[in-house]
C-alpha cells in the first residue's frame, strides 16, 4: 500500500507579475518524517517551492497540497527558517523565542515553559537577556531555530539557513539540526547550493533544472542514521552519490550561467 505524501506539488508552475517563470510543471511528493534537500542552480525556483508550501505564494497553475488539502493562505503546521534570520533587534533572546507563542495565544506559563525548554535544547541558557547584536552568527541561528521549533510545526522549511556561516560553525549547526530533527517526527525540506550539505543531512536529494525549474532527478541517500557530520563525508557511498548528483547538476549550472551571461 502506497504511503500518502504529507506534501505534494502537482504539475505546479509559478509565474510572477514581472513575467518571470520560476517553476514549470513541477511534480514532487514528500513523505512524512523525511528530510529532503532541494539543490539546483541559483534562481531556479527552489525558494519559490518553499513559499508555495508555506502559503506565502500561490501557484499560477497546478496544485500544492499539505496532508491532501490544497494550500490556501499561510499553512499553520509549517515552520519557515530563512537564510537571514527574522529576529527582532529590540527583543532579547527569551522574548524573540517567546514571540511566536504570543502570536498563537499560548498561555503565559505554558509559553515560558516551552521557551525555557528550547533555549536549553539549542544551548542558549545563560543568554536569555542578550540581544541579537550581542550574539555570534551561530548563536543567532540557534535562536532562530528555537523560535521556529518552539511552536512545534509538523513541517520545517529551511531556505539555505547556514549559508552565511563559516565552515566550522556551519558544521556544528548541521550536527545540531540533525540532533533536534532525529526522532522529532518532523518533515523537513531543506534548500541548499551545497551538494555535500545536502547529502550529509538528507534522506533524499532532489536535483532541479535551471529555471523555469522542474525536477530533474531524485536520489535516495542510504547512509545510516544517526549520522556524524564530520565523518560521513569520508564514506565511499557519499563520494559516489556526490559524483552522480554533480553529473546531473553540472549541465544545469552551466545552462544557468550561460543564460545570465547572455542576458548581461
Amino acid at each position: 500500500m502506497a504511503i500518502a505524501p504529507i506534501i505534494a506539488l502537482r504539475d505546479v508552475s509559478k509565474t510572477f507579475e514581472s513575467g518571470y517563470t520560476a517553476l514549470r510543471g513541477v511534480d514532487l511528493d514528500v513523505e512524512a518524517q523525511r528530510f529532503v534537500a532541494l539543490v539546483g542552480p541559483s534562481g531556479c525556483g527552489k525558494s519559490t517551492s518553499l513559499s508555495l508550501v508555506a502559503g506565502l505564494e500561490e501557484p499560477s497553475t497546478g496544485s500544492v497540497l499539505v496532508r491532501d488539502r490544497p494550500v490556501a493562505g499561510i499553512t499553520d503546521s509549517v515552520g519557515f527558517l530563512f537564510q537571514r534570520d527574522a529576529l527582532l533587534p529590540w527583543k532579547n533572546v527569551h522574548d524573540n523565542v517567546l514571540f511566536p507563542l504570543q502570536l498563537r495565544g499560548v498561555p503565559g506559563d505554558e509559553a515560558r515553559r516551552r521557551v525555557d525548554a528550547w533555549l536549553g535544547r539549542v544551548g542558549l541558557r545563560g543568554f536569555e537577556a542578550s540581544y541579537p547584536h550581542q550574539l555570534s552568527g551561530g548563536m543567532r541561528k540557534r535562536v532562530a531555530l528555537a523560535q521556529t521549533l518552539v511552536y512545534d510545526p509538523e513541517i520545517l522549511l529551511m531556505d539555505e539557513p547556514f549559508s552565511a556561516l563559516d565552515v566550522q560553525t556551519r558544521n556544528l549547526m548541521e550536527a545540531e539540526l540533525l540532533g533536534l530533527w532525529q526522532g522529532s517526527g518532523k518533515t523537513v525540506i531543506f534548500v541548499t547550493h551545497d551538494l555535500e550539505e545536502a547529502i550529509a543531512l538528507s534522506d533524499e536529494v532532489v536535483v532541479m533544472t535551471a529555471g523555469p525549474a522542474r525536477v530533474k532527478a531524485r536520489y535516495d541517500v542510504p547512509l545510516p542514521r544517526p549520522r556524524d557530520i564530520e565523518t560521513v563525508r569520508f564514506d565511499r557511498r557519499f563520494t559516489a552519490l556526490y559524483q552522480s548528483m554533480w553529473n546531473d547538476l553540472r549541465d544545469e549550472v552551466l545552462e544557468s550561467y550561460a543564460r545570465a551571461n547572455a542576458a548581461g
